[in-house]
C-alpha cells in the first residue's frame, strides 16, 4: 500500500511540475510582445522553469524508477490538459497533418 501512495504522490508532483512549467511558458509567451528585450525574459523564464523542474524530478527519482515514470507521466498529462484547457488543440502541426 505504501508503494501505491508513493506512486500517486509522484504523479501528483509531476502534474504540479507540469502545470508550473507549461503554465509559466504560456505566461512568458503572453508577455513577450510587451517587453523591450524579450530575449532576456524568455531565457530567464526558461532557466528558472527548467531548474525547478530538474530539482523536482531529482527529488522524485529518490523514490525509485517507478516513481520517476509516474512523475513524468503526470508531467505529460498536465501538458495535454493545459493544451485542452487553453484551447490550443486546434493548432495543427504541419509535420503531422
Amino acid at each position: 500500500m505504501a508503494d501505491l501512495a508513493v506512486l500517486v504522490l509522484a504523479m501528483s508532483l509531476g502534474i504540479g511540475l507540469g502545470l508550473f512549467y507549461f503554465g509559466g511558458l504560456w505566461l512568458t509567451l503572453k508577455h513577450l510582445p510587451a517587453r523591450g528585450q524579450p530575449a532576456i525574459l524568455a531565457l530567464g523564464s526558461f532557466f528558472v522553469r527548467s531548474a525547478i523542474c530538474i530539482l523536482g524530478f531529482y527529488l522524485i527519482s529518490g523514490s525509485g524508477l517507478g516513481a520517476l515514470i509516474c512523475g513524468l507521466a503526470g508531467f505529460m498529462i498536465s501538458k495535454v490538459a493545459l493544451i485542452g484547457h487553453l484551447g490550443l488543440g486546434g493548432v495543427r502541426n504541419r509535420w503531422w497533418s
